[in-house]
């Protein structure tokens, strides 16, 4: 099939009503589109059928996942590219081979069928996430959620992650490295929570224990940390009897919702509010409310998305959903500072981190790439391209403000009004960059 990138391209292009903004590579060898910057390279046109049964991100990530696309060149450029085509056009290009009424685009669409070859389109890469059971949110749906993803290996992650073994956002400075950088966050967290020595901490989706060993090891805090992951409690254990910890700290294999041995002083969640869902986030703060003492603080670490026009139609990210964090969703930070204080919190700072999430994604992308073989044996190759993909996408994202990171310092203030917090907790700089 000759020049098939040409084709390609001008179908394309017909459908979508503008310039393709990347430079393709067929299955042929052909190649069109402007030169000069990163090349979308579709190995295999059963790539096409993917994309034309599940039009928008769903087929498109299906096709990466199997190795029926690539991208020769710098990633980020790509994806920053392609931005306005993915994410953009919103439903728009999700709907796009479902609704064309324009004959153009009907002749447009019968080509690239023809282009694509024999239907049906190959069966999904057998990283998806299938048959979830029981109601969204539910705790039995919850732990498979969680297992999906936390449970691909401590080894795979300690790769990409680095010796912190932090999955959150780290807190950096000009010239720090990821391991200084998850440091200072997890301390920054310890500081706005103002532990003191013999303070009772509950760590919500506790990690592999980096925070629970950190507030123990640092300021003589006693800690429960609860995950839903076996694996990752495992893991922390054998970090804690490693530190000689195992006197302050408790980890364990609990839902969060399950947890009634309060009162505790403060209670740190860290990148697991994501896994709660809407529909179960005023639970999500009146358990947490109601775990702590009078005066008892809550940091609360949570991605958010900016608000859309109708928040009705807000739909999960369809990659995120299939491959990465299913049952995943992010909240608008007014949405999950009005829940908090529905549920009786006092919200006395907001710190808003966002670019900080870009650098670590990148750096956790530097990772993987540098060891990129292993990753591969410690996993699959459709997996490690999942995660190449997501934290290259999401630092895209972070870096472009669709989505953001903020850290909410709650305190169940008591009827005496009495807070405890400084008159001026934070000290900012005097000139901005």
């Amino acid at each position: 099939m000759a020049d098939a990138a040409s084709r390609l391209t001008t179908l394309a292009e017909e459908l979508l009503g503008e310039p393709l903004p990347v430079r393709l590579r067929a299955w042929d060898g052909s190649e069109a589109g402007p030169a000069g910057g990163p090349v979308l390279v579709v190995r295999d046109r059963r790539a096409l059928r993917r994309m034309i049964w599940k039009p928008g991100e769903l087929g498109l990530a299906r096709a990466w996942v199997a190795g029926e696309l690539d991208v020769e060149g710098d990633l980020y450029a790509l994806l920053d590219g392609l931005s306005g085509l993915l994410w953009e056009r919103g439903e728009e290009t999700r709907s796009l081979l479902d609704s064309v009424r324009d004959p153009k685009l009907r002749a447009a669409a019968r080509a690239l069928l023809r282009l694509a070859g024999p239907f049906p389109p190959p069966k999904p890469p057998a990283e998806e996430m299938r048959g979830r059971s029981g109601n969204r949110h539910s705790k039995r749906r919850d732990k498979q959620a969680i297992s999906h993803h936390y449970d691909v290996g401590n080894d795979f992650y300690e790769l990409v992650l680095g010796p912190s073994m932090v999955y959150s956002c780290a807190y950096w400075t000009e010239d720090g490295t990821l391991e200084d950088a998850q440091r200072d966050k997890l301390d920054l967290i310890a500081r706005k929570l103002n532990l003191q020595e013999g303070d009772r901490l509950l760590d919500v989706g506790c990690g592999w224990g980096s925070m629970a060993i950190h507030a123990a090891r640092e300021y003589g805090a006693r800690v429960v940390g609860v995950t839903l992951s076996r694996e990752q409690a495992a893991y922390a254990r054998k970090r804690i009897a490693d530190e000689g910890l195992t006197d302050l700290i408790e980890i364990r294999v609990q839902d969060y919702r399950d947890v009634t041995d309060g009162p505790y002083d403060a209670i740190s969640s860290i990148g697991m509010a994501e896994h709660v869902g809407a529909v179960k986030y005023r639970e999500y703060a009146d358990t947490l409310y109601g775990l702590l003492k009078p005066g008892g603080r809550l940091l609360n670490h949570q991605i958010s998305r900016r608000p859309e026009p109708d928040e009705e139609a807000y739909e999960i990210d369809a990659f995120i959903d299939a491959y990465v964090f299913p049952d995943g969703e992010l909240s608008p930070m007014g949405s999950t500072l009005t829940t908090l204080e529905d549920a009786g919190f006092e919200v006395r700072d907001v710190e808003a981190i966002r670019e900080h999430y870009a650098l670590t994604l990148r750096r956790w992308v530097a990772n993987l790439e540098a060891d990129w073989d292993r990753a591969v044996r410690l996993t699959s190759p459709g997996r490690a391209r999942i995660w190449r993909l997501y934290m290259a996408a999401s630092a895209v994202s972070f870096e472009r403000n669709r989505i953001g990171v903020n850290q909410f310092l709650a305190v169940k203030t008591p009827v005496s009004g009495v807070s405890g917090t400084a008159l001026r907790p934070r000290v900012w700089n005097e000139k901005t960059g």
